[in-house]
């Protein structure tokens, strides 16, 4: 199976800067799509910024020029670097991976869809 786990979030002032990590594992060839959204108390889930296997970047106009979202292919792995985070940037944060090619156990490779990281929280203290 495919699992994401998120980690960096945490306590920043405004301002300040946080980086985000989101590993997938299992055995897993391809990954088509990732991506970071987030979600404040008692709003909807929004995103945040997309990155494709080529790497062509997708940004949501309020973190245009503060976020960067980045992936290590060979590694599976998916990175968003906040800078000058705002107290309005405050939210659980979750990582997401869309058309995943991978194999579980003997069985021949397939395709997975909309895989979800379990969250982490980003809250921004003015």
């Amino acid at each position: 199976q495919v699992h994401l786990v998120e980690s960096g979030g945490g306590l920043v002032q405004a301002g300040g800067s946080l980086r985000l990590s989101c590993a997938a594992s299992g055995t897993i060839f391809s990954i088509n799509v990732m991506g970071w959204y987030r979600q404040a108390p008692g709003k909807q889930r929004e995103l945040v910024a997309t990155i494709t296997s080529g790497g062509y970047t997708n940004y949501t106009d309020s973190v245009k020029g503060r976020f960067t979202i980045s992936r290590d292919n060979a590694k599976n792995t998916l990175y968003l670097q906040m800078n000058s985070l705002k107290p309005e940037d405050t939210a659980a944060y979750y990582c997401n991976a869309d058309r995943i090619l991978y194999r579980q156990s003997s069985f021949a490779p397939r395709w997975g869809y909309d895989y979800w990281g379990q969250g982490t929280q980003v809250t921004v203290s003015s």
